[in-house]
């Protein structure tokens, strides 16, 4: 047996006894890693960034006149909050979905947040 069928059969070995999280966690950092975005959990404040990643959550914070619509973008490796200000809400915008998102980085409350970013609603979600 070669060295790329022992490869090989290590990743089916792994895909049969890791934790269906760990897995997915595996397959957005390989696709964020193919498309050239940037992995979250190596990006820094002040930094602009490119990432792409899944949405694990999304809800609308009516804070008096600061009323927002908040996600939770995770791309395999670590969650950035993104934050639309003045937002109900946005067509797309929905858990499950994946996006590409661009954006300064900024850190509210030790996490990492991008206002107002760019997205980009990723087909086949």
């Amino acid at each position: 047996m070669g060295s790329t069928d022992g490869g090989a059969f290590r990743r089916m070995l792994k895909r049969l006894t890791s934790d269906v999280e760990v897995l997915d966690a595996d397959d957005l950092t390989e696709d964020s890693e193919r498309s050239g975005a940037q992995r979250a959990s190596e990006c820094a404040c002040g930094q602009e960034v490119t990432m792409l990643g899944r949405l694990r959550s999304v809800e609308f914070c009516p804070q008096d006149a600061d009323a927002s619509l908040e996600a939770e973008l995770f791309d395999g490796t670590e969650g950035v909050t993104l934050i639309w200000m003045g937002r109900r809400r946005i067509p797309g915008i929905v858990p499950g979905r994946t996006m590409r998102v661009r954006g300064r980085l900024s850190i509210r409350d030790g996490r990492k947040v991008l206002y107002n970013p760019y997205y980009e609603i990723c087909q086949g979600t």
